[in-house]
């Protein structure tokens, strides 16, 4: 008889604010601190750890801390508790909220990998390599020189690829600049749905520049109009925010909607999720990469840990650790290798990284000390 598995023990939420090295500045929100829900989850003598990136506010997508506290609080661990570790992929009763059940899913591969003694990174498909191809970037500055600086102080520290964030009016004048002091270097933009089709003229400039791709340029949850923009343009499109199922990929594939996938372990529901769709894209032929959302050492390592499957074939937004915070909440950080632009996958057990409790103790009361106004509403 096959061994059972050892059941949910006792799930921990901690709620965190982690100050960032640098603000980073978007087309529709600004982030300088902040915040995350780590999982813990114990079974067997082991813990597991994951991380829900969701917002203060519903700014990237409708989930917010306070929405991801609620649901894992009141509904996704009063149905997990006392299961088996390999049973609940996840909950499937309850609707949406994929960062929250991302955390949950990240955990428990954690864990389940710790029990075997192994490496995440050992576990399923064939992997490309032992290191990630990285890029960076670059949030939306006050002046087009101030930008260029940073482009510059990014290139000298190796990274090879830079990431420009714009909104309509922030666009062509500065890729003018760019593509006038750097001429070679892989640039691609994201546009976090800041256009519409009005703009079809200035979305066609963007040709001029010989864009690695364009990232969302039209609506967060919008399909069908990518799909009447891409055969106005040469430079592929790349949808993040509207694609968080292997259906949402199909469509999109099928129609003609984008050329490259960005996957997002926490848009998307967890790591068992990611490997679906990277299974699906790399069936297809689609080029996909990692996209960032400000994760921990936790996020990172899982991000990287996928980021090293055969189907991401170009630079991802994961970055070094001390891109992002000083200290992070793990022990480990993750530094580029400047020879090639990469960051190396981690190998250690589980996830391999290790939270800090006195750094997580830190962590957690800067949040209790946020106004929760901030993030729960008027009435909280």
């Amino acid at each position: 008889m096959p061994e059972s598995q050892p059941l949910i023990e006792q799930i921990i939420l901690h709620p965190i604010a982690m100050q960032l090295v640098e603000s980073l500045q978007t087309s529709g929100w600004h982030d300088s601190f902040r915040p995350a829900v780590l999982v813990e989850i114990h079974a067997g003598g082991q813990i597991g750890w994951g991380e829900s990136v969701a917002g203060w506010t519903p700014g990237y997508s409708y989930e917010t801390i306070g929405t991801t506290l609620h649901i894992l609080s009141d509904f996704i661990i009063p149905a997990l508790i006392g299961k088996p570790i390999a049973q609940p992929y996840i909950t499937p009763q309850f609707r949406g909220h994929p960062m929250a059940k991302s955390a949950i899913d990240m955990a428990l591969a954690d864990l389940t990998a710790r029990l075997a003694g192994k490496a995440l990174a050992d576990d399923g498909e064939k992997r490309r390599h032992n290191r990630v191809e990285v890029g960076v970037s670059i949030g939306i500055h006050p002046t087009i020189d101030e930008t260029i600086a940073i482009i510059d102080k990014r290139l000298n520290e190796g990274y090879r690829r830079i990431k420009l964030k714009i909104k309509p009016k922030w666009d062509i004048e500065l890729l003018r600049e760019v593509r006038r002091q750097y001429p070679h270097i892989l640039l691609m933009v994201d546009a976090n749905s800041a256009y519409t089709s009005e703009h079809m003229t200035t979305l066609q400039k963007f040709d001029e520049f010989g864009l690695l791709m364009i990232e969302q340029p039209l609506g967060y949850d919008d399909i069908y109009q990518h799909s009447l923009l891409q055969p106005h343009l040469d430079t592929p499109i790349c949808l993040d925010e509207s694609i968080h199922s292997v259906d949402d990929a199909r469509l999109a594939i099928e129609l003609g909607a984008c050329r490259i996938i960005n996957l997002k372990i926490s848009r998307v529901g967890g790591i068992h999720k990611a490997l679906a769709l990277h299974a699906y894209c790399l069936s297809m032929g689609v080029p996909m990469w990692i996209g960032g959302m400000l994760e921990t050492g936790i996020g990172r390592a899982a991000n990287l840990i996928v980021g090293g499957l055969p189907g991401v074939t170009l630079p991802s937004d994961i970055s070094a650790t001390s891109r992002y915070y000083d200290p992070d909440i793990t022990d480990e950080v993750f530094t580029l290798n400047a020879e090639d632009s990469t960051i190396d996958v981690p190998s250690g057990p589980g996830l391999g990284v290790t939270v800090n409790r006195e750094r997580l103790a830190a962590a957690e009361a800067a949040f209790n000390e946020f106004p929760k106004s901030a993030f729960m509403g008027p009435s909280a």
